[in-house]
């Protein structure tokens, strides 16, 4: 970050001069160009932020705990060494490919334009919902903060003011995007570190040993079921780090810059994640309580008798932060993904979300979108809550069904003869790497897809699955109907063809 703060002005302007002929290489030159004002550590910003350990944690730990009782943590470290391998990927490719819209551009890079836009659209709805989920999930915690009783229209407006807030800022541009990600890491990481230590240091009940014991979590089944349903903890955690990617023609010397940023999101984000974890484990009076469901809310019990009433409203307006800051990356990333796609007119209304502010230099229709959906998501929670259950239930596979897309398509690009060229190159590891992070990923899928309520019927223990049919089926129908990866003419296919299709394919 220093070395960049002293670089004379001719070196920057040659980089950017750089980064302009690689995109133009790559068959995208406009007048209507972002500007690269992310700096590293605001990439970095961007990606802890979405995936927000604060958010994460505070969402599904009593869940978590309560399914598989202390030994829930090291699924952070089984899934965040999973999902390493994934960001490998990720960096090696978005080092060949460093355009806005990450998954998309990248699959219909590495397999053709079919791919791309199922890819895309699978990836932007997975988006728009998660958008929805953690605004709504921000309600109690900010009815909470502010005294009041939690509620559904409570929550509902307290979601509605989060996604609102996120949207204003956002159209305020990249600079303002990527100071406001700095500030929601620092605040983030600080309150993670300050209430971390406090717990262990002044309210720790236990020492370590409890991390390998399930005080009878689990009993009557196979202790590992219990720890898989836990495991979603991990699951939900880490993603995050590709939204570095979706920003790519914002960032200055993105072919080596994005794959540094995504591989330290997952250090610092997965480090704060178990660190917040492990200090509200240890601060737990009572286990047997969490796991027969005596005590269904340990975390606000914690930190109620760590910080007293007005030490756990500091630590909500921490949370607080985290939500909004988790909210504006998501936006960020979404707003990205469908300029990008509209940009190569394959939505419906192309033409206007792919329209780019000259002033803000942000595209303000793609923003709009990732704001007013996840809103009537939210809305619509008011006629039921079964239907926001079963909308969001899709956030998370469909985040790894797009993830396994690239993943997958690198690994067919690999074997049909593509050999990466970027500043960033795994080498001789490329396909082990690739063929881990594919394992990695379809364990994950049906982790998440796993039925394990027999007793609360077929629907509810099939909506993961069920919804991803939906919103696979839907495409596909999308796909053949309107042949929407007919249009436009943005290069597909090159990796494996050394040069751009023609093709539909």
């Amino acid at each position: 970050m220093f070395v960049e703060s002293r670089e004379a002005p001719e070196a920057k302007t040659q980089d950017l001069d750089e980064d302009a002929a690689h995109l133009a290489s790559l068959g995208y030159k406009y007048e209507a160009q972002f500007k690269r004002e992310m700096t590293f550590w605001g990439n970095v910003s961007l990606g802890f932020t979405y995936l927000s350990p604060v958010v994460g944690i505070y969402s599904l730990f009593a869940i978590a705990l309560g399914t598989a009782g202390p030994p829930m943590i090291w699924s952070l470290v089984i899934v965040g060494a999973g999902q390493l391998f994934v960001a490998m990927i990720f960096g090696e490719v978005v080092s060949n490919y460093p355009v806005a819209g990450g998954v998309y551009p990248w699959s219909r890079r590495l397999w053709g334009r079919k791919w791309g836009w199922m890819n895309g659209w699978v990836y932007l709805a997975a988006l728009l919902t998660t958008i929805a989920s953690v605004a709504y999930g921000a309600g109690p915690y900010l009815a909470a903060f502010l005294g009041l009783e939690s509620s559904v229209n409570a929550t509902i407006l307290a979601a509605l003011v989060i996604i609102a807030l996120a949207t204003c800022l956002n159209l305020l541009g990249t600079g303002v995007l990527n100071k406001v990600a700095m500030l929601g890491l620092i605040a983030e990481l600080g309150g993670a570190i300050v209430v971390g230590l406090w717990l262990i240091i002044g309210h720790r009940n236990h020492d370590l040993s409890v991390l390998f014991d399930s005080f009878g979590a689990g009993e009557g089944s196979d202790y590992f079921v219990a720890f898989a349903a836990a495991g979603l903890i991990g699951i939900f955690q880490y993603y995050g780090f590709e939204a570095c990617g979706d920003v790519a023609e914002e960032v200055p010397n993105p072919g080596s810059t994005i794959p540094k940023a995504m591989r330290m999101t997952i250090y610092i984000g997965g480090a704060a994640a178990m660190f917040v974890c492990l200090s509200l484990i240890l601060a737990v009076p009572d286990f047997g309580a969490v796991i027969s469901g005596a005590d269904s809310d340990p975390l606000v019990g914690v930190l109620m008798a760590a910080f007293g009433p007005v030490g756990y409203k500091v630590v909500l307006g921490v949370v607080l932060i985290s939500f909004v800051s988790c909210v504006l990356s998501l936006q960020a990333a979404a707003s990205r993904l469908t300029y990008s796609m509209a940009r190569d007119g394959i939505l419906p209304f192309s033409g206007l979300l792919a329209r780019f502010s000259q002033k803000r230099h942000v595209p303000p229709y793609a923003l709009l979108i990732a704001g007013i959906f996840p809103a009537l998501v939210v809305i619509g929670s008011k006629i039921s809550e079964d239907a926001l259950v079963a909308i969001i239930s899709f956030a998370a596979m469909g985040m790894y069904l797009g993830f396994q897309m690239v993943v997958l398509a690198s690994l067919r690009a690999r074997l049909r003869g593509w050999k990466p060229a970027g500043k960033y190159q795994l080498g001789r590891w490329g396909i082990p790497v690739n063929v881990m992070a594919m394992l990695w990923g379809v364990l994950g899928m049906i982790n998440m897809a796993w039925p394990r309520t027999p007793e609360a019927g077929w629907f509810a223990n099939y909506i993961v699955l069920i919804s991803s049919i939906v919103v696979l089926g839907i495409g596909l129908l999308y796909l053949v109907l309107r042949k929407p990866h007919l249009k436009g003419d943005a290069p597909a296919a090159d990796a494996i063809k050394g040069q751009p299709s023609t093709t539909g394919n």
